[in-house]
């Protein structure tokens, strides 16, 4: 057999057939993945403005997205938290449900529709299983509103209706609420839990009824209503919009707190701390939460809560947003120690969680609401700047789980925390500095939240592109004086690469869009999956056989952070080294993907690669080449069924090989 050659840096995924393209994608790709440009190129869509600082976080937190892909093989894709397992993630998964809203949220944008579908089906064939509090059916509406699939969105509305009635373990039929743990609502250490221990602690217990569940379950209501209309269901279509009617109206009722001018916590508990139906005592930037899906009345009471966001002795910290106010007796009081090292608490530390949250409400806000209280968008756009920051350690972009409200210092700092995907950022740059407003009917609407010209915080110019939307690829451009692109002054729209809109100056553009079927998902099938440790399939190495490194080089995950040490190690021998795959049986597969490590340093990729399978009792060549460093090389041949796959890979002098994944893929024919 002639082995094949290698294709070094295939995405694996062709990109929109229409798009303007004014941006330099590969010079942005190259400059911000370097070798693994090739896996973004066709994807994301392209951006950039007049705050270098914004596009690097932009882009990094693509490649963020890109790392928590975590290939399960049969099952596809799902979103991870964490890029490596924590104990209470679910098992051999790694899936958590706290964030999958941010996930799909961030995925939705992606023109290849796979990592998100797979997820949502992982997600509602099994993989949720109510660990957290999550508004996963409002989000998947939210992706509907972008891609227009109407038999995705519908395609799990007998799961959601079912995942949806299981939530009455946790609803008060008296006072028509949801309640929840502050913990399990992925926010330990509130002012409910600390207060129910009387300040002693407050990592479990405090029980309460909170905006966030009832915000949560409301959009849930709401969505499930929307998408059995959609499937011609009218009887569920009503039941649920009257649930989501009673809630929001009970919680607008219950839970906004006049003595505070702020939504918060009641309890459910009720014992020697604090008493049933009580208040809490402090604002929490929970009470915003509301408005991150529209469940607040246009009112100048209610808007006037955002004035504590703002204000330097309440929420507004000098370096973020602070998750309870600076005057709660226990603000930032540390409880809990992982050894000497600090764990998560959510009584006045910053969160990106909770800061996504507060942004995406603030940005309806001012998107859609009269009454804005004294919310600018110059204040959206200097808090955005300010979350921008955050992710930057130095010069290193490398976003954690919390901060110091005062420093902007990463407070829990853990080897997990590293590159941590809790939170959203692309969607506030997409759907709220540019202002893309996703719809469900065949309108396109674009209304960026920057302030004027003069202002502090406002942007000379940005411009994004291919974009998807209802089946079309859109572009957005920003040029406050026309200088940046000499195309005109002002706003402009463009769908499929015309120019569909324009106007002067800053506002609402809508436009008409013609819905174009929904771009068919490739599904390769990734063989050389290892789940569960000990299982087939099964990893040996010519060095270096500890299970764990061996594991970890095909456990579907792939990054290139040095901060996340991950794959197989080999020896520092210069010898040549070997990594095979043994399936258990045979399995047809026509590629392998390897991803190497290179740090500059102790790793290296090697100088060449040749993938060989065995057969006869003995090993025959499949594909051979000179693989790229923190990028993919992918080697293909014809189809055939294989048993035991290997990469024979020589190194680069004494530097050691660092094989952080080998996947043996069946291609999608279809």
């Amino acid at each position: 057999m002639t082995a094949a050659i290698l294709l070094a840096g295939v995405s694996g995924f062709a990109g929109p057939s229409v798009s303007a393209q004014e941006l330099d994608r590969d010079r942005i790709a190259a400059e911000h993945f370097g070798n693994d440009a090739p896996w973004y190129e066709d994807r994301i869509p392209f951006f950039e403005s007049a705050d270098p600082r914004i596009d690097a976080v932009y882009y990094y937190r693509w490649s963020i997205f890109r790392a928590h892909q975590r290939d399960l093989g049969q099952q596809g894709y799902i979103t991870t938290e964490f890029a490596d397992d924590v104990d209470w993630q679910r098992h051999p998964y790694a899936s958590l449900n706290d964030a999958s809203g941010f996930h799909i949220a961030e995925g939705l944008w992606l023109n290849d529709r796979r990592f998100t579908d797979d997820y949502i089906n992982f997600m509602y064939h099994g993989g949720n299983d109510r660990h957290f509090t999550d508004h996963m059916a409002d989000s998947v509406w939210g992706r509907f509103l972008v891609d227009g699939d109407r038999q995705a969105v519908q395609r799990h509305l007998p799961v959601m209706r079912h995942i949806y009635g299981l939530w009455e373990d946790h609803y008060d039929f008296a006072k028509q609420l949801y309640f929840i743990e502050p913990l399990l609502d992925a926010t330990e250490y509130t002012v409910s839990s600390i207060d129910a221990s009387g300040g002693e602690d407050g990592f479990r217990g405090g029980d309460s009824f909170r905006p966030s569940i009832n915000s949560y379950m409301f959009a849930n209501a709401r969505a499930i209503s929307n998408i059995a209309a959609m499937a011609g269901d009218t009887a569920l279509s009503a039941e649920f919009a009257a649930r989501a009617d009673r809630l929001q109206a009970r919680t607008i009722e219950a839970l906004w707190n006049p003595a505070l001018g702020h939504f918060g916590d009641r309890y459910k508990v009720d014992n020697e701390h604090v008493s049933y139906w009580e208040p809490i005592r402090a604002r929490e930037l929970a009470g915003y939460l509301p408005w991150m899906f529209d469940l607040v009345p246009d009112d100048a009471r209610y808007a006037s809560a955002w004035a504590h966001l703002l204000d330097p002795a309440s929420l507004g910290g000098e370096a973020g947003i602070r998750t309870v106010e600076k005057s709660y007796e226990y603000y930032m009081r540390q409880y809990r120690y992982l050894g000497e090292a600090r764990e998560c608490q959510w009584n006045g530390p910053v969160w990106p969680y909770q800061t996504t949250q507060v942004l995406t409400g603030m940005a309806n806000l001012l998107d859609h609401y009269d009454h804005t209280g004294p919310v600018t968008r110059s204040d959206y756009m200097r808090l955005l700047r300010q979350y921008t920051d955050l992710h930057y350690q130095g010069d290193l972009l490398d976003l954690e789980e919390d901060y110091d409200p005062a420093t902007g210092e990463p407070i829990v700092g853990l080897d997990r925390s590293h590159h941590y995907f809790h939170s959203g950022y692309i969607d506030l740059i997409l759907g709220g500095l540019v202002g893309i407003r996703p719809r469900a009917d065949d309108v396109l609407e674009v209304n960026p939240l920057l302030p004027d010209a003069g202002d502090a915080q406002g942007l000379g110019w940005f411009r994004v592109e291919n974009v998807p939307y209802h089946g079309r690829s859109v572009a957005v451009t920003w040029d406050a004086d026309g200088s940046r692109y000499g195309k005109g002054v002002g706003l402009s729209v463009e769908v499929d690469g015309k120019e569909v809109a324009r106007r002067a100056t800053l506002g609402r553009l809508t436009v008409p869009v013609t819905r174009a079927a929904p771009r068919p998902i490739r599904r390769d099938i990734n063989r050389a999956v290892q789940l569960v440790r000990g299982d087939f399939p099964m990893a040996r190495a010519s060095g270096n056989n500890d299970a764990e490194a061996l594991h970890d080089a095909i456990d579907g995950r792939t990054w290139f952070y040095p901060e996340l040490p991950n794959g197989w190690d080999s020896p520092l021998s210069g010898q040549e080294q070997w990594y095979e795959v043994d399936f258990g049986q045979a399995v047809t597969v026509d590629r392998a993907e390897l991803a190497f490590f290179d740090d500059g340093a102790q790793f290296a990729a090697p100088i060449s690669v040749t993938v060989q399978y065995w057969q006869d009792g003995r090993w025959h060549d499949l594909a051979r080449g000179k693989p790229v460093a923190n990028g993919i090389s992918d080697y293909r041949w014809d189809s055939r069924p294989i048993t035991r796959i290997r990469a024979l890979m020589k190194p680069a002098g004494k530097r050691a090989i660092r094989l952080a994944e080998f996947k043996a893929i069946s291609s999608d024919t279809d």
